[in-house]
């Protein structure tokens, strides 16, 4: 008998995919965490019923919640992951060499320890083995009230605004995370679906503005995520993303990317119209 997964999008849309075979399922204190393996896009990471991540198709996100800023900032050496306990975030941070620490905070350990285990293609980076790597188990907010204008890109890898990531997506956390980066310092965040989570958008760049005085949207094609076209939020203290952006360093890097290029960076930030009448100012 087939196994499928289905995740609903809204009331009447949703996606499917076949299930050959589940590799972990279990509950920490936060959340439902499971992980299987499918055909089409090989093992997949659940958060409360949600995709967080396939094989297939996790380089489109990592690249594009971690490339911008770091070829936009001149000089990111001490870079935060907020959530992202699949590791593939820091995994993408640590190619570039500017890059001297790479702070992974994830308040669920149980993510960490299961993606190491099952997701070694993402993980890697954060197996206790990597040089430029601090992990620490603990509540992303609680943790940059600790440590104010420490940081010079901050990224924030957090679920939907539900359960314990409800918190990431509201003014005062925005201000906190303003203090934890240093003066000319750059905040990343996934800002959901243009399509279906259009209310979650604007009241998320109402409160980046709030507190930011740069705030731009730019978008990327996640086939598993709902409707296909995801966005992320780039709010910065002083650098713009398109003005600032080093397009030479962007195009000498080297290190591959299947996703992100200098020409694709400059492209994302054209959205369509619906999604920038949306959250106009």
């Amino acid at each position: 008998m087939d196994m499928w997964y289905t995740e609903k999008h809204s009331k009447n849309v949703g996606i499917t995919l076949r299930v050959t075979r589940t590799l972990f399922s279990g509950k920490s204190e936060f959340q439902q965490l499971d992980i299987v393996d499918t055909p089409e896009y090989g093992r997949m990471m659940l958060l409360d019923g949600l995709v967080m991540c396939t094989e297939r198709d996790e380089f489109v996100y990592h690249d594009m919640i971690a490339h911008p800023a770091l070829f936009v900032h001149p000089a990111p050496k001490q870079v935060l992951v907020i959530g992202g306990g699949d590791g593939g975030s820091i995994r993408e941070i640590v190619r570039h060499p500017e890059v001297e620490l790479a702070t992974l905070c994830e308040i669920d350990g149980l993510v960490v320890r299961k993606s190491v285990e099952h997701l070694p293609t993402l993980a890697g980076a954060i197996d206790g083995s990597h040089p430029k790597v601090k992990l620490h188990i603990d509540d992303g907010l609680a943790y940059i009230r600790e440590h104010q204008n420490a940081f010079d890109v901050i990224l924030v890898d957090s679920t939907d605004p539900i359960g314990p990531a409800v918190g990431l997506f509201e003014e005062d956390f925005y201000r906190l995370v303003f203090g934890a980066l240093k003066e000319d310092g750059i905040m990343v965040a996934q800002s959901e679906s243009p399509f279906y989570h259009a209310q979650i958008q604007r009241d998320m760049f109402r409160n980046l503005r709030a507190v930011f005085p740069i705030v731009e949207m730019y978008q990327a094609f996640i086939p598993t995520y709902p409707s296909g076209l995801w966005s992320f939020a780039f709010a910065s203290k002083k650098y713009h993303p398109v003005r600032d952006f080093d397009r030479e360093r962007a195009a000498k890097r080297d290190f591959h990317t299947k996703y992100y290029n200098e020409d694709l960076h400059l492209g994302a930030f054209m959205l369509p119209t619906f999604a920038r009448e949306n959250i106009a100012d």
